[in-house]
């Protein structure tokens, strides 16, 4: 069954490259997503399933089967980023300032690929697959796309849930899938330094935001490494610092954000406090601060007996020499929040051009290798069948 599954996929490589490319070349931020969900539901229906759209928003989910085995879901997420594409290629992005730089597109295309694997399979029980809107970004609720796919019961009955993610630094071919902490539990600290502003010619007349900003800065970078177990990863980085408006003013506040990475769940609660005793530093100086935090994503973990079972289909689909090095990520992921409703796990599959050049995630040269799709393909659908049976 999985020599079979991962040839039939093959054959249907092009028609999973014009998929991707189509998404790829109109890329749709957050929930606003039109045209890919419009796309998805066309495609799901032509391929027999029972689809049901605009769930959590503008998600999409099908369903093929019956009740009376296990469900299994598979999720792909479809929305892009606010990046302008860079790259040269025929099915670059239209959408000036939109771009694909996460891969969602492959993985729409990986998930639609699945869909006609399973087309005409007996099914001993039931697929149900997850078209994901928002998992770059949130609605003004701060809920993001797999939160409220759950809230609209896309998930109701589901035993086990798995996904991928191309990576564009492993060579198309290989695969990595991490059991437990797979991705970062990830909260955001927005915070505002307040002090006294002046001329830059008295600054004994003012209480310099710009200076107590250093101080919070320097207690900030001291926290993995001073206040945590050294044992236990964690991330504190400032990402934003915004404060003045010209060389000879100093300013009267200063404003921050910082983003807080764990995987303990008692050392997430220890960085926001160590965070905020950072900031409370500026009122041994006469300043003040606020300080708000955004709770985001949670760890993503992959649980054991799903993650053996990627693992043992990889093997069987791939060779022996397909796995490579398990490696937990600090990045989040908020197919976490579906992890926690059903066990289930996130694989990485490899998307770059042997003995090419690595492409990252997130910048304006993000590109695959369009080889990786019916692998991943034919991965999620032969793991969907193996769950049944487990």
């Amino acid at each position: 069954m999985t020599g079979d599954l991962y040839q039939q996929a093959q054959t249907l490589k092009p028609r999973l490259v014009e998929l991707r490319r189509q998404i790829h070349r109109q890329p749709e931020l957050v929930f606003d997503l039109p045209h890919t969900s419009a796309l998805v539901a066309e495609t799901l229906r032509a391929a027999g399933w029972q689809v049901r759209s605009g769930v959590g928003k503008s998600g999409v989910v099908a369903r093929r089967g019956h009740g009376n085995g296990k469900v299994i879901g598979i999720r792909a997420d479809m929305d892009a980023l606010p990046i302008q594409e860079v790259n040269e290629v025929p099915y670059a992005s239209q959408n000036a300032g939109r771009m694909h730089a996460c891969g969602h597109d492959a993985h729409t295309a990986c998930l639609l690929g699945v869909s006609m694997l399973l087309a005409e399979r007996e099914i001993a029980g039931e697929v149900r697959l997850l078209f994901q809107p928002a998992e770059e970004d949130s609605d003004a609720e701060g809920i993001s796309g797999a939160t409220r796919m759950i809230e609209d019961g896309a998930l109701a009955g589901v035993d086990h849930v798995i996904a991928l993610h191309v990576d564009g630094t492993l060579e198309t071919g290989r695969i990595r899938v991490v059991t437990g902490g797979n991705n970062a539990a990830v909260d955001t600290v927005r915070a505002r330094i307040l002090g006294r502003g002046g001329h830059g010619a008295y600054p004994h007349e003012t209480n310099d935001p710009i200076w107590l900003a250093v101080q919070v800065m320097n207690a900030l970078y001291a926290i993995p490494s001073r206040r945590i177990d050294p044992l236990q990863p964690n991330v504190v980085s400032v990402g934003v610092i915004q404060g003045g408006s010209a060389s000879n003013v100093i300013p009267p506040s200063v404003y921050l954000e910082v983003t807080l990475r764990s995987f303990d769940p008692k050392v997430r609660e220890q960085l926001l406090v160590a965070v905020e005793q950072a900031f409370a530093l500026v009122r041994n100086f006469g300043a003040d601060y606020e300080f708000n935090v955004e709770r985001g994503y949670p760890v993503l973990w992959n649980d054991a007996q799903v993650a053996e079972v990627i693992r043992r289909t990889a093997l069987e689909m791939l060779g022996a020499n397909c796995l490579t090095e398990p490696i937990r990520t600090m990045g989040a992921e908020d197919f976490s929040y579906m992890t926690e409703v059903a066990p289930g796990a996130m694989f990485s599959l490899g998307a770059m051009q042997p003995g090419g050049s690595p492409r990252m995630l997130h910048t304006p040269t993000f590109d695959i290798d369009e080889n990786a799709l019916p692998i991943g393909a034919a991965m999620l659908a032969e793991c969907a069948l193996q769950l049944m049976k487990s």
